[in-house]
């Protein structure tokens, strides 16, 4: 029998969890290292797109993945002084979306490694070292949690950088983050609500959608709805001089939709998490050096915007074990395949990120008026074609 490969996957995100449970149903032997002390729950909303749907599928989640897709859809445009009108929502776009939590994905993916993946909290990489046959890791433990740092140095066949936007694998084996990271000039707040807005029913989906900032709250079947908050400031790197409550007031000054704005500023303030950030893209020649890889957001973020990101992470997990299988005893040929393969995917997916990006928080007065007239008129007809069925 030959003797089990062993990949260290950095990272315990839906794109490290589903690498490692990927590769352990191969085979391999993952040992997955998280910064963090412990494993994060709850996030924010994730629509499920049919290529979602597949990934779920492709990495045998689908009877444990929660899904909270709610029974009625109903899609409101918010105006500055809270005059409505029916808006098309996230999850009336082709392709129906399931609506799921972040939370939700982490939950399947942990049930299904817990017990059979080995997972080391507080440990992090400090060093790779890459040769022929596979690569040297210094793993660095405690430093955040942890009284004492304690450094091992272990051999592995295979390294898969999951380890998000500011990938730490990324930036000792490919380079500085700027060298990657693109900003789109734009900042997000994430985080679940514990109520509905006012004069809205648990269902209802609301868009408020000035000229650089917007509000979308997005409802879940079983749980409050999430809210978004996303504006395009002229200088992204002041925003994180102060807690993220004043900074957003300061932006969202102004716009009040009838109170909706100071509700869901009320709710972040009391949100036991949040998701506070700026917006960048990642852009490489290349996602994998000798035997180290990297997946998800760490070699293609297609930002929140793209609403595509936890489908890419899944997917393209579900792709590299698909390769490895097919090229077992060439572990380098087989990442060259599954770069090629899966390319093309993210490509298209991020030249629809920027204009998703419009869709989500318009950067001009014309672009405003012009999302409003699309999304009036499918709208209409939405309601005309349901009207006459």
């Amino acid at each position: 029998m030959r003797e089990s490969k062993r990949v260290l996957v950095v990272g315990l995100g839906i794109a490290g969890m589903s690498a490692a449970l990927r590769l352990h149903r191969s085979g391999w032997t993952p040992v997955i290292v998280e910064r963090a002390a412990e494993r994060r729950t709850g996030g924010y909303f994730i629509g499920l797109f049919p290529e979602g749907r597949q990934a779920v599928r492709a990495l045998g989640l689908t009877d444990v993945l929660h899904t909270r897709t709610p029974e009625r859809k109903r899609s409101w445009e918010v105006g500055r002084f809270g005059e409505r009108s029916r808006g098309v929502g996230f999850l009336e776009q082709p392709g129906d979306p399931d609506a799921v939590l972040r939370g939700d994905i982490e939950q399947a993916l942990w049930s299904a490694i817990d017990g059979h993946v080995e997972v080391r909290f507080d440990t992090v990489p400090a060093a790779i070292r890459t040769h022929a046959g596979g690569a040297s890791v210094t793993l660095r433990q405690g430093g955040s949690a942890a009284e004492t740092v304690a450094e091992t140095v272990e051999d592995f066949d295979l390294v898969i950088g999951a380890d998000g936007l500011r990938s730490t694998v990324r930036e000792l084996v490919f380079g500085v983050h700027e060298r990657f990271m693109k900003p789109l000039g734009a900042v997000i707040c994430a985080f679940q609500m514990s109520r509905q807005l006012p004069e809205f029913r648990s269902d209802d989906a609301l868009v408020i959608a000035d000229t650089r900032r917007s509000l979308w709250v997005f409802p879940l079947d079983d749980c409050p709805p999430t809210a978004l908050f996303t504006y395009r400031p002229g200088d992204v790197d002041a925003q994180f001089s102060r807690p993220p409550v004043e900074v957003l007031q300061d932006a969202f000054a102004g716009l009040s939709a009838d109170g909706a704005v100071e509700v869901a500023l009320e709710e972040l303030a009391g949100a036991p998490q949040h998701l506070f950030d700026s917006v960048h893209y990642v852009e490489m020649p290349s996602w994998h050096r000798g035997r180290v890889a990297l997946v998800g957001d760490a070699a293609w973020c297609l930002t929140l915007y793209s609403g595509m990101g936890a489908t890419a992470a899944m997917s393209g997990a579900a792709l590299l074990g698909d390769a490895l299988d097919r090229h077992e005893d060439d572990v380098e040929r087989a990442l060259h395949a599954w770069e090629q393969g899966l390319r093309p995917f993210i490509r298209k997916h991020r030249r629809r990120a920027g204009f998703k990006a419009q869709f989500f928080v318009p950067s001009t007065r014309l672009l405003t008026r012009v999302r409003s007239a699309v999304l009036t008129w499918g709208a209409r007809r939405k309601l005309s074609t349901a009207g006459q069925a």
